[in-house]
């Protein structure tokens, strides 16, 4: 049974790609295949990335991006609220259509596999996941069950309670950035059933403050899977991973009071910090040295020294800043009124 290593990528995020790599070969998942899933087309830089790398291929398989994409657009279609929103925001009718392409993991050629956002870095043994695969279908190790559950379904729709236990669903949501799993868990057949069950309302009660987490999240509580979450069953024993945490950092590898972490999450954090920072702008970014490291880390002598951008170009995006405020102040006072 073969385990693999999917990664959702584009030119975008090639540094953090080239990164999450790096830390693959050096923290315990050398021998491991890894599939890069293409986010869209921009895929010059990566392509590049690939052929020098011995187990590393590029997922090509166009009926399942084809399929999931669908999937996705009818099924955000049908979100009478979403359209209503992101239509008022100018954007198109899915948002961020690209991340649904990580569905494609269930169709590709792992057995087990261990899904991973291009934002992250590996910094332990892969191991204990596929090892509690053995076990259950689905397995994540994060702490979002800790947050709000409006990130992850609407409150407000009244469908929620009708369709969820929401006491045990509150225990069950999970981060849609890295999570693992096996071929065929999420199959073509049985979620064109579920897609029936979205169009005919059931899609209300996806939360508009995500991409495509709801939806994984949606699939996962109403198929039934099996679900495990290191985090919510031993989270004495676990860490976090999130970037806004607290760890030391030993030989660029991170800790948590003592444990080492099984990977970090620059979630939230805008990939265009991280292509400034490693065009030699002294950026702030938390972990900073630890991610150069592994971006560099078969390149050391190409990394940039770091400087602060020059005037001009801060006061170019002081002004940026400002008006894009502006049509947010603009476009939450059209929602309201929508909404009343």
């Amino acid at each position: 049974m073969a385990d693999g290593i999917y990664i959702l990528a584009n030119d975008v995020v090639f540094d953090h790609l080239v990164a999450l790599l790096n830390s693959l070969e050096v923290n315990g998942a050398k021998d491991i295949p890894v599939c890069i899933i293409p986010y869209d087309d921009r895929m010059k830089k990566v392509r590049i990335e690939i052929a020098i790398r011995h187990n590393v291929t590029l997922f090509d398989n166009t009926d399942s991006i084809n399929f999931w994409e669908n999937f996705a657009t009818q099924a955000w279609t049908s979100h009478r609220k979403a359209q209503k929103v992101w239509e008022a925001k100018g954007w198109q009718q899915v948002h961020c259509l690209g991340m649904h392409r990580k569905f494609c993991c269930f169709d590709g050629p792992f057995d087990k596999f261990v899904y991973f956002d291009a934002d992250t870095l590996l910094m332990g043994s892969l191991d204990y996941i596929y090892q509690k695969l053995d076990e259950f279908d689905w397995v994540a190790n994060d702490f979002q069950y800790k947050s709000d559950l409006n990130y992850v379904f609407d409150l407000s729709s009244q469908k929620l309670a009708e369709i969820f236990n929401l006491d045990r669903l509150e225990s069950q949501i999970f981060c849609a950035g890295w999570f693992a799993s096996k071929k065929g868990i999420l199959n073509q057949n049985y979620s064109s059933q579920l897609l029936d069950k979205l169009t005919s309302g059931e899609a209300g009660i996806l939360s508009l403050r995500g991409t495509d987490q709801p939806l994984f999240n949606y699939l996962v509580a109403r198929s039934g899977i099996s679900f495990y979450n290191f985090a919510y069953h031993q989270p004495a024993l676990v860490t976090g991973n999130h970037w806004s945490s607290q760890f030391d950092v030993i030989d660029y590898v991170l800790y948590d009071k003592g444990r080492r972490l099984t990977y970090l999450h620059y979630m939230s954090i805008s990939a265009a910090k991280f292509t400034r920072l490693c065009a030699g702008e002294d950026v702030e970014i938390p972990y900073r040295d630890v991610f150069l490291h592994y971006r560099y880390l078969n390149s050391p002598e190409t990394q940039p020294k770091l400087a602060p951008p020059n005037l001009l170009v801060r006061l170019g995006r002081n002004l940026k800043t400002w008006g894009s405020q502006k049509v947010n102040n603009f476009q939450f006072k059209l929602r309201n009124f929508w909404d009343r």
